[in-house]
């Protein structure tokens, strides 16, 4: 199963090479990818106009694709914006989503405006409002939420190798001391992206695309235990990426960070590829960028886990206890079961004696319709 690779990579670099300035008051995108293989995404024409979505309409979104009812307190505006975007059909839902947020780029207007095959696979979308969005789910019986913000404390060298492999680099490791090599990535655009372990963000930022592959990873283990149960409960992957804010803190930011965006990409390109196969095209990715200050720098989408209604039990308690014996309670359930039985034994017996010797007469209930001639 093939990913439009050459068209991720050409929205990353055009993800690095716009500013919050030049998009005015907006200051972050969401992006719905489609599955390769599937269609849960309306496909929208490359002359549509620029259309803007709120984060709580995303946070709306994400239960639908997983199967379940949006919020009772989505608007009927709200509701509209969804139906632009989502396929209206009930029954064709991945129920998995893929959620990712991504922290120091921000923009995406020219691609999909001037790429059409972009434009059919991911939607390009302002947000509206910076406050954090609550995703209401079902409790962990019908839906399980894996998350991939779990970072590695200690890595290797080799891990490290077996990462440059996985997206076609390669790293060289200093012989002197460890992780202190250089990680070398072919872009599809023929430029060479090296990061070197020896500086602290670019360190950081290798790093934090290991542990994210490394979660995803376990999130599709995870999958496969599942798919082996018969519950196969509706799955949501959720976690946040900031190693593009840490390389745009060192020296010549503009130019690494820019290459970070590069390498970001097709990290993603392989891990929902990854995906894609592990589902079997049954998942949609959603990637909210944004450019978020330090104070804005939280995640902005919460799950939570929300049992419903029927789930809630309530159970019956005696206010004062019988001073009753296990003998004393015993004997009347007996008892009970005893007269009933007797009862039903008797009036059956009584039954199919008047059932046997009914008169056949034109004036019984049971023959009333059959002539006797």
């Amino acid at each position: 199963m093939k990913f439009p690779v050459s068209v991720i990579c050409t929205f990353l670099l055009f993800l690095s090479l716009s500013s919050p300035q030049a998009r005015g008051d907006a200051s972050g995108s969401v992006f719905f990818i489609d599955s390769s293989s599937h269609q849960f995404l309306r496909a929208r024409s490359s002359n549509d106009e620029h259309p803007s979505i709120s984060l709580k309409e995303v946070g709306a979104a994400v239960p639908v694709l997983l199967g379940f009812a949006p919020p009772s307190t989505l608007s009927a505006s709200s509701s509209s914006k969804l139906n632009e975007v989502l396929i209206p059909n009930p029954f064709n839902r991945p129920r998995a989503v893929f959620l990712l947020e991504v922290n120091g780029i921000n923009g995406l207007e020219k691609i999909v405006q001037d790429n059409p095959m972009f434009s059919k696979s991911l939607w390009d979308t302002n947000y509206i409002g910076s406050d954090r969005v609550d995703i209401q789910l079902p409790d962990e019986n019908d839906v399980s939420v894996s998350s991939l913000d779990e970072q590695l404390e200690d890595c290797t060298d080799k891990e490290i190798s077996d990462f440059s492999s996985s997206i076609g680099g390669s790293y060289a490791p200093d012989a002197l001391e460890p992780l202190n090599g250089v990680l070398s990535v072919p872009l599809p655009n023929g430029a060479l992206v090296n990061l070197h372990m020896s500086k602290e963000a670019e360190r950081k930022f290798v790093i934090g695309l290991l542990s994210l592959t490394q979660n995803v990873k376990r999130a599709i283990q995870m999958h496969h235990d599942l798919s082996q149960t018969t519950l196969s409960p509706a799955e949501l992957l959720t976690g946040r990426f900031n190693g593009i804010k840490v390389l745009q803190e060192q020296d010549e930011a503009e130019i690494i960070a820019q290459h970070g965006v590069e390498l970001l990409l097709v990290t993603l390109t392989k891990i929902f590829g990854s995906l894609q196969e592990a589902y079997k095209g049954q998942i949609v990715g959603i990637i909210y960028c944004q450019t978020a200050t330090p104070q804005e720098s939280a995640k902005k989408f919460n799950v939570i886990l929300t049992p419903p209604h029927y789930h809630r039990a309530r159970w019956l308690e005696e206010v004062n206890a019988l001073n009753t014996t296990f003998a004393e309670v015993a004997l009347v359930r007996i008892t009970l079961a005893w007269i009933t039985g007797i009862i039903l034994l008797v009036s059956t017996l009584m039954g199919t004696c008047y059932l046997l010797y009914m008169p056949i007469t034109r004036d019984t209930l049971l023959y009333s319709n059959v002539k006797l001639d």
